[in-house]
């Protein structure tokens, strides 16, 4: 679910994911990409998809972080 809205709303995944400064710029990044998408110019598209793409990889990030931090409790848990 976090990655289709990471597609279709990169700023609002990326506000979900805790990190709302990211957002912001994310936002800008993302709305600015899309006013240029209406007129045929690369750097829109380029800009929309640099939004998305960062959204992705934050989505992703964040459960890479969870994952490792479940791990490193377990391991902490069975040493002692």
């Amino acid at each position: 679910m976090s990655y289709i809205l990471a597609v279709i709303v990169p700023p609002l995944a990326i506000l979900l994911q805790g990190r709302p400064f990211q957002a912001v710029f994310n936002a800008v990044l993302w709305i600015g990409g899309l006013l240029f998408i209406l007129l045929p110019f690369v750097a829109g598209q380029a800009a929309w998809l640099v939004a998305v793409i960062w959204a992705v990889a934050v989505v992703y990030n964040r459960r890479q972080e969870a994952r490792d931090r479940r791990l490193v409790q377990d391991a902490l848990r069975q040493r002692g």
